[in-house]
Formats: C-alpha cells, sequence, structure tokens
C-alpha cells in the first residue's frame, strides 16, 4: 500500500526562514511533487546587505530551502552553503547567495537561476519566490506608525494593525499555477508576521488561495515566538491567515499542548529531542501522513 500521502498528487508549501525549510526537508521524499512558495522580502543578514547594495530579491529562504532539499552531499553544496568568516566585505555572506545574485544580475530570471541551482544539486521538489520583484514588508500601528522591513517589525514591541508589502509587487506567476494545482495547501512554521504573512500579501496568491480545493493546513510553532507575532495566540492566528485569505482553514497541527479551536486541530508530540521549538523532520512527516491517512478514510466513509 503507498504511503497516506501518496494520495495528493501537488503539495505546496507556503512560508520562509527555517521553517519552510525544516517541513520542505521532512517532505522530500514527495519528490517533484512538493513545491515551496518562498517569502522574499527579508531585510536582514547577508541577504539585506546585498539587497542594500545591489539590489533585487531576497535570496536568503531560497537557499536554505535548497539547502535542505540537497540528499546527497557534495563538494557542490558545501559551496552553495559556504558562509564567508574574518573581517571586510565578504564576512558574513554566504556563496549561495552570490551565485543567485550574479545569475540574477546575468540576465536571468529569478527563477530559471533557482532552477538551475536546484538541477545542478539534484533537488526534485519545485523551488518558487514568492514574486521576482523586490519587496519590503511594512507594519502599520493603530495610531498611524510605519515600522518598514522584516527585522524592524520583528523588533518592534507592538503588535502591527496592518500589514502591507511596500511597493505591491506581483506574483510569479509559477506560483500563482502551483496553488490552483494543489490538493494539499501547507502554510507553517515559521515566524508568523515575517515569515508566513508576506507571500498571503500577494494578490495573486491571496486570490489562488481562495480559488484552490486544495486541502489547506496550518503549522503552528511549537513555542511562541520573540516579537510581536508571539504576542498572537494560536486562535487568533487562524483568525490572521482567515482574514488574509478570505477563506477557512481545514485544520491546524499543533503540539500537545495546544488549545482547543473552532477547526479541527491536530495535537501530537512534534519537537525534536532537546529542542522544544524545533519540529522533528521524521515526527513532522508522520503527523502529515496520518492527517493524509485519516482524510482518505473520511472520505472513503462519506
Amino acid at each position: 500500500m503507498p504511503p497516506p500521502l501518496h494520495q495528493f498528487a501537488n503539495i505546496v508549501a507556503l512560508g520562509g526562514g527555517h521553517g519552510l525549510g525544516r517541513l520542505l526537508s521532512a517532505l522530500q521524499g514527495v519528490g517533484s511533487r512538493l513545491t515551496g512558495i518562498v517569502t522574499t522580502s527579508d531585510n536582514g543578514g547577508s541577504s539585506g546587505r546585498l539587497r542594500q547594495t545591489q539590489g533585487g530579491i531576497a535570496w536568503g529562504d531560497l537557499r536554505n530551502c535548497i539547502n535542505q532539499l540537497v540528499t546527497e552531499p557534495s563538494t557542490g553544496s558545501r559551496l552553495f552553503e559556504y558562509r564567508f568568516s574574518g573581517e571586510g566585505e565578504l564576512a558574513g555572506h554566504n556563496l549561495g547567495n552570490l551565485m543567485l545574485l550574479a545569475l540574477n544580475h546575468m540576465s536571468v530570471r529569478p527563477l530559471e537561476a533557482i532552477t538551475l541551482i536546484r538541477h545542478m544539486l539534484g533537488v526534485q521538489a519545485q523551488i518558487i519566490p514568492m514574486s521576482e520583484t523586490p519587496t519590503d514588508l511594512m507594519g502599520l500601528s493603530a495610531c498611524g506608525t510605519r515600522v518598514f522591513g522584516e527585522t524592524s517589525i520583528d523588533a518592534w514591541h507592538d503588535l502591527p494593525e496592518q500589514l502591507l508589502l511596500s511597493p505591491a509587487v506581483q506574483a510569479t506567476p509559477e506560483a500563482v499555477d502551483a496553488i490552483l494545482r494543489a490538493d494539499l495547501l501547507l502554510i507553517g512554521p515559521g515566524s508568523f508576521l515575517t515569515s508566513l504573512l508576506p507571500p498571503l500579501l500577494v494578490p495573486e496568491l491571496a486570490q489562488a488561495i481562495r480559488r484552490t480545493q486544495a486541502t489547506c493546513l496550518f503549522l503552528a510553532n511549537l513555542e511562541p515566538e520573540l516579537g510581536p507575532g508571539g504576542q498572537l495566540s494560536l486562535e487568533e492566528q487562524v483568525r490572521w491567515l482567515t482574514q488574509v485569505t478570505q477563506r477557512s482553514l481545514d485544520a491546524v497541527i499543533a503540539g500537545p499542548h495546544a488549545p482547543e479551536l473552532e477547526i479541527p486541530c491536530f495535537r501530537v508530540p512534534l519537537a525534536e529531542s532537546g529542542c522544544r521549538w524545533r519540529y522533528d523532520r521524521t515526527r513532522l512527516l508522520a503527523a502529515l501522513e496520518t492527517f493524509a491517512w485519516q482524510t482518505r478514510h473520511k472520505d472513503q466513509a462519506g
């Protein structure tokens, strides 16, 4: 009997940061049926420095997702993830970011640059930027204060009243197509405001999420995050996602101590041993397989 996830022909995960990379890594056995749609508005670290001096989208989360999906480490994959140390202009930069930036400067589409690197490293899953146009996240407070950039929003003491992308950008067309073709859509885990929400703020992606027939799951963080996003309860996060996408979630996957919700919530031990906030890949895959198995048998019973 094939594994329960085999029933899903196209699995799409949205987000950014280390959370999306962890999820994609857990699902890498799905192969080419898996697509990650990645946040590209980060303005911190190596990505932020490159954006300040060279322009373009943020490459760091895209690079991390590709690296997490490498199944056979090689000299090429080690070079792709190499980070310069010491002092000077290169200190702290990741060679993979520089490679992707260089391809972009050679007039290669960002998606084509990513695909070229994926093929070079033997990564089967599709990795798509939410947009191929540079943009930043901006938060608005109830009194009208504006906070610009993901790093500033994460450092903000108050929960923003509203989030938007500045400037507004169009979605990568292939990302829209992937969502419309999906039969399982995964949002999270990751920094709620700065990793999960940016793709949902791209109008074409939000519209595709409303139109898709895919089952939509939210993977909640196992521990409250630092920053304003950590002020939101699980129920409030579900409400934010529903308001932004204008569609209901089908279920939530969370840790064993998650509160009751109005929608189905799978409460299972998911943390990596010795690290309460990080998903264990094996446990995460098992939770998704259990959900898929229950969904299949529910449909058969109906």
